[in-house]
């Protein structure tokens, strides 16, 4: 079952980087990254189970903890970009 649980993974993942690759939007390829960094979790969970091995959730947790804050910071960013082109086209047309 844990290699049916693992394969099943790495094809979501393969399929999220398609989603990160093509699109269309900057907010599609970061929720696709946000995913990638979540089945890597759960995959790092599958081996830990796997092949007996609990230092590798410790492993797992502290991806997630840098996916999470990795994800905002990204956000954070594309947010600010936005609100600065606004604030220059609102300049601009004044």
């Amino acid at each position: 079952m844990y290699y049916a649980v693992t394969l099943a993974t790495l094809i979501t993942m393969g399929l999220a980087l398609v989603r990160a690759i093509m699109g269309p939007s900057v907010y599609d390829r970061v929720l696709a990254v946000n995913m990638f960094g979540t089945k890597t979790v759960l995959l790092l969970s599958v081996i830990a189970l796997l092949y007996g091995r609990p230092d590798f959730f410790d492993l797992a947790l502290a991806y997630a903890l840098i996916n999470f804050i990795g994800v905002l910071a990204v956000l954070e960013f594309f947010r600010s970009r936005a609100r600065r082109r606004e604030l220059e086209q609102q300049q601009a047309k004044q």
